[in-house]
C-alpha cells in the first residue's frame, strides 16, 4: 500500500480510516480494501499536480461512489476540508496571513482593473452624448482586465515570475493589432476584432491558470472547469450590480439629481471590470468542493437545449424558412451552438470516465446531433449567401466559425456513438474536447490579426 511523504495527508488519511472503523453500522468491504482504494486514487491526483488537501477532498469525493459510508464522511467533513483546503495552511497564523495576503492583493488588481478602463478617458477620451462606449473601448475591453487576471494566477500558483513573463506577448500583440490598424468608422472587422481578441486572450490566461500542465492529463478540463463557474459567478454578481444600480438610479432621483453620468461612466464600466477578478477569486475559493455548479447546470439544460433544438429544425423544415444570416442573427445562432458545445464539455467533467452509458449519455448525443444538423443548416444559408453577394468579413468570419463548430461537434457525435455502442471509451470523448480548445483561440487570433487588412479595414 502506498506511503505518502506528505505527513498531513497521511494525518488525514487516518483520520478517515478512524472514522470508517468507529461507525457501528460499517458493514461494507474491508476497511484496508477501501483504503487501498483511496491511496490508488491520491496517488493519481497527486502526480497529476494537485496539492496533498485537494487531491485528498477529490479522493474522499469519488471514494463515494464506492461506499456510502465514505459518502457520509465527505458530507460531515466538507466544511472542514473546505476550509483547510481553501482558507487553513498548517497553523492558525498562517491561516490569517495567507488570507489575509491574498484579499489585499485581489482587491487590489480589482481596483486596478476598475481603474484601468478610466485611463483613456481622463487622457482625453470622452463618452458620446447619450453616454455610449467609443469603439476603443469594445475592442479593448479585454485588454483591461486579462493582463490583471493573468498576474494573479501567476501568483497564485507561485509560478516562477521571470519565467512567466512571455505570458505578457499575447497581450502586447493583442493592444498593438487593436489600436493600430486604420478602421474604418462603423467597420465590420472593427466589431469583429472586438468580438475575438477576447477569445484569443483567454488562452494565455488558461496557461497561466494551468501553470505547465496545459499538456498534462486534467489541466485544460481544469480549466474549463474554471471558466464555466467564472461565467456563473460573473452573471450573478451582475445580477446584483443590476439591483444597486436601479437603486443608485432611484436614490438620486428622489433629490432630482440625475446619476447617469456616474452609473454609465463609472459604476457599470469599473464594476464590469472588477467583477472579473473578483469572480475569479470566488472560483479560486470554492474549487473542488463536493459539487460545482457547472455540472449541475448542465444537468438541467441539456434537455432544454435539446428540446429547443429540435423544435427549431422542425420548425424550420415544416415552414420552409431559411436562417437570416445577418451578423446579429449569425452571432446569436453561433452562441448558441458554442453553449452546445459547452454543455458537452462541462457534462464530461462531471462525469466518471469508467462509468457505462447511461440515459443521460443518449440525450446528449441527441443534443449534439441536434446541433450538428443545426450548424449544417446555418453553413448552407451562408455559403448561399456568399455566393449570391461575395465575400465580406462577417459572412468568411461565420463560415470559419460555423466550420470549426461543425468539425468538433461531428467528430464529438461519433465518438458518443461509439461510447453507447460500447466500442470506444469516455475518455476518448473528454480528450477530444479538451484537446480542440486551442483551435477556437487560434481562429479569433487570425480574424484579429488578417481580416482588417485583407478587408481593407472596412
Amino acid at each position: 500500500m502506498t506511503t505518502f511523504a506528505d505527513q498531513p495527508l497521511e494525518e488525514q488519511i487516518a483520520h478517515w480510516r478512524a472514522y470508517v472503523r468507529c461507525r457501528p453500522a460499517f458493514n461494507g468491504p474491508d476497511v484496508e480494501e477501501l483504503e487501498g482504494h483511496l491511496r490508488d486514487q491520491l496517488v493519481a491526483l497527486t502526480e497529476a499536480g494537485l496539492a496533498g488537501d485537494e487531491a485528498f477532498l477529490i479522493a474522499v469525493k469519488r471514494m463515494g461512489s464506492l461506499d456510502a459510508l465514505s459518502r457520509e464522511f465527505a458530507r460531515a467533513h466538507s466544511e472542514r476540508l473546505w476550509k483547510q483546503l481553501v482558507i487553513a495552511p498548517n497553523t492558525a497564523d498562517e491561516s490569517a496571513n495567507a488570507t489575509r495576503a491574498e484579499t489585499l492583493i485581489v482587491l487590489s488588481l480589482a481596483i486596478a482593473a476598475a481603474l484601468a478602463i478610466k485611463v483613456p478617458a481622463l487622457s482625453g477620451l470622452r463618452l458620446s452624448p447619450d453616454h455610449e462606449l467609443p469603439p476603443f473601448y469594445a475592442r479593448n475591453a479585454s485588454l483591461f482586465v486579462f493582463p490583471l487576471l493573468t498576474v494573479y494566477f501567476v501568483w497564485k500558483r507561485g509560478s516562477n515570475v521571470v519565467r512567466s513573463l512571455w505570458l505578457a506577448l499575447p497581450f502586447a500583440a493583442g493592444a498593438i493589432f487593436a489600436n493600430f490598424f486604420p478602421f474604418r468608422t462603423g467597420s465590420d472587422t472593427q466589431v469583429l476584432t472586438a468580438l475575438h481578441l477576447p477569445i484569443a486572450l483567454w488562452l494565455a490566461v488558461g496557461f497561466a491558470y494551468v501553470r505547465g500542465r496545459w499538456f498534462a492529463d486534467g489541466g485544460r478540463m481544469d480549466f474549463v472547469r474554471y471558466s464555466g463557474e467564472l461565467v456563473i459567478y460573473y452573471v450573478l454578481i451582475a445580477l446584483g450590480g443590476g439591483v444597486l444600480t436601479g437603486f443608485t438610479m432611484m436614490m438620486f432621483k428622489a433629490i432630482e439629481m440625475n446619476a447617469a453620468w456616474f452609473v454609465a461612466g463609472w459604476l457599470i464600466p469599473c464594476g464590469a471590470m472588477g467583477a472579473v477578478i473578483i469572480g475569479s477569486w470566488l472560483v479560486e475559493a470554492k474549487q473542488n468542493v463536493i459539487e460545482n455548479m457547472a455540472p449541475v447546470l448542465t444537468r438541467l439544460f441539456t434537455p432544454l437545449f435539446t428540446v429547443l433544438l429540435l423544435v427549431f429544425l422542425a420548425t424550420m423544415a415544416w415552414t420552409g424558412s431559411p436562417i437570416n444570416v445577418k451578423r446579429e442573427v449569425l452571432i446569436g445562432f453561433d452562441l448558441l451552438l458554442v453553449l452546445v458545445v459547452g454543455l458537452v464539455l462541462y457534462a464530461a467533467s462531471a462525469r466518471d470516465p469508467q462509468a457505462p452509458p447511461d440515459f443521460f449519455d443518449g440525450l446528449q448525443l441527441l443534443l449534439v446531433v441536434s446541433a450538428l444538423v443545426a450548424d449544417g443548416v446555418a453553413l448552407a444559408a451562408i455559403a448561399a449567401r456568399i455566393s449570391e453577394f461575395g465575400f465580406t468579413p462577417n459572412r468568411v468570419a461565420a463560415l470559419g466559425e460555423n466550420l470549426i463548430l461543425l468539425a468538433n461537434l461531428a467528430w464529438s457525435a461519433w465518438l458518443y456513438a461509439r461510447f453507447l455502442r460500447h466500442r470506444g471509451s469516455f475518455a476518448d470523448l473528454e480528450r477530444w474536447q479538451v484537446v480542440y480548445l486551442p483551435v477556437y483561440s487560434v481562429w479569433a487570433a487570425l480574424v484579429v490579426v488578417m481580416f482588417p487588412p485583407v478587408f481593407g479595414y472596412r
